[in-house]
């Protein structure tokens, strides 16, 4: 399989931001053609921004999925707009349930995951623009243009990040893994049901304080709930994002305030000012999640300063507005059927040894790393919280051994992927493999089985290369 010619990190998320803008771009141009009103514009960038993320334009199931539902869930999503903004308490308890359904639908397996995220898409979209305005000239009715638009932007996606794989600008898509049955959970009610809960707790008290204290700026406490509590990998995740997120949030708040009125007046020039921004974020959120709070907090700033939200008081309001999300968001995690982060972990450093175990057994015909590098890379996105909270453990002078539990494995991730691509593990690395995963029966012997797991793999791969 073709490999990316790309290889550096920083070089990599620029050759896929190119991608994504050069999307967003086309999109913008087709969507100022059916409608030329701001709203629309907006709609089509958040969509594009979007749908570059879903994974929904990866395969060619995915795209025909996306384009069969998202004209329907489109659809929908006009009526809750229309709700929000005649009967908003309707429109928040409607928008309310059906982004906490959209959360659960995910226990069900790979189909349902993909429908949660074609469901949450245009919801998440209604924050930035919660009432598409048509405009007076436009050809098409305003129900419909909004469809459009969303079939527009997944066409763009497509071609654009199909283009750059074929140049090998990106890396090719990963085969996906066939689904497998759930796993008993001994969480009662179990932890996906969990998180729906603490979502849509989070949004709809988010909603109650935003209608009652925010007025026009309710849409900040709501959409930081949202994503504090998004892809919710356990309390100390959710605290650590909503710390980034504000800290992001503050420093693009902040950097509003500073952009002179008559630049947001000019609306080419606001137009330019805000996909530049956007395209930085872009850029540098996989090198930091606070980057991407800065940028996008500062561009919906301008985009609602564009639109005409723009008061004396919207720069207290939209910071004060994030900080009252952000603690929404952590006291549902907290509070409301709360999963506990080393739980999740241990459940992920399970995962990742029977990957790794499977991979070299003998008697195993098809023995193969990838599912051991998706374990893997699921560690890694709990990594930044975990290490975040040892520095805290320390300042308090507390043992967190989550962390380095986490740390043992992942440096073990070259050795392992070696051997298993070499086919020749020795007893020795399936034995302490096999000791692994009887420690995580008991936490206070972990640490001392992934620490000789990774000492053995690294010996392991060292005499293999060195005969051969």
């Amino acid at each position: 399989m073709p490999q990316s010619r790309v290889r550096h990190p920083l070089l990599a998320a620029l050759c896929e931001t190119l991608a994504t803008l050069a999307a967003t771009l086309a999109t913008l141009y087709c969507a100022r053609w059916l409608d030329p009103s701001p709203s629309i514009a907006v709609l089509a960038v958040v969509l594009c921004l979007s749908l570059s993320r879903s994974l929904l334009d990866h395969d060619w199931r995915g795209r025909l999925e996306a384009a069969l539902t998202l004209p329907l869930v489109g659809l929908a999503a006009v009526g809750v707009g229309m709700l929000l903004h005649r009967l908003p308490w309707l429109g928040a308890l409607v928008f309310t349930l059906g982004i906490g359904a959209s959360v659960w639908l995910r226990r069900f397996g790979t189909a349902a995951r993909r429908a949660s995220r074609l469901i949450a898409l245009p919801l998440v979209a209604l924050l930035t623009v919660p009432r598409v305005h048509a405009d007076a000239n436009a050809a098409l009715p305003a129900w419909l243009t909004p469809m459009l638009v969303a079939l527009i932007a997944l066409l763009w996606i497509s071609l654009a990040h199909s283009a750059a794989r074929g140049l090998h600008l990106l890396p090719p898509v990963q085969a996906p893994e066939p689904a497998s049955p759930p796993r008993e959970s001994k969480l009662k009610p179990d932890a996906t049901t969990r998180m729906a809960l603490q979502m849509a707790v989070a949004v709809g008290a988010a909603f109650i304080v935003g209608f009652a204290c925010f007025g026009p700026h309710w849409p900040w406490p709501v959409l930081t709930a949202f994503i504090v509590n998004s892809a919710n990998r356990g309390r100390l995740d959710v605290i650590h994002k909503s710390l980034l997120r504000m800290l992001g949030a503050a420093a693009g708040t902040l950097l509003a305030g500073t952009v002179p009125a008559h630049l947001i007046a000019n609306g080419r020039l606001a137009a330019a000012l805000i996909l530049a921004v956007l395209f930085l974020g872009t850029w540098l959120r996989k090198f930091g999640y606070a980057w991407w709070a800065l940028c996008v907090t500062l561009a919906l700033a301008l985009v609602q300063d564009w639109l005409g939200a723009a008061s004396e008081q919207a720069l207290f309001a939209r910071l004060l507005g994030i900080l009252v999300g952000a603690a929404i968001g952590v006291a549902a995690a907290w509070f409301v059927l709360p999963v506990k982060s080393g739980d999740v972990l241990r459940r992920r450093i399970a995962d990742a040894l029977a990957a790794l175990s499977a991979a070299l057994d003998p008697v195993n015909a098809q023995r193969d790393a990838q599912a051991f590098v998706a374990a893997i890379r699921q560690l890694q996105l709990m990594a930044p919280a975990l290490r975040s909270n040892r520095l805290l453990a320390r300042l308090l002078r507390r043992r967190f051994d989550a962390v380095d539990w986490c740390e043992q494995l992942l440096a073990s991730h070259d050795d392992a992927v070696a051997l298993i691509e070499r086919g020749d593990a020795p007893a020795n690395v399936r034995r302490a493999v096999g000791i692994a995963r009887k420690a995580l029966l008991e936490p206070a012997t972990l640490a001392e089985a992934l620490h000789a797991l990774h000492d053995t793999l690294a010996q392991a791969n060292q005499e293999t290369a060195s005969a051969a």
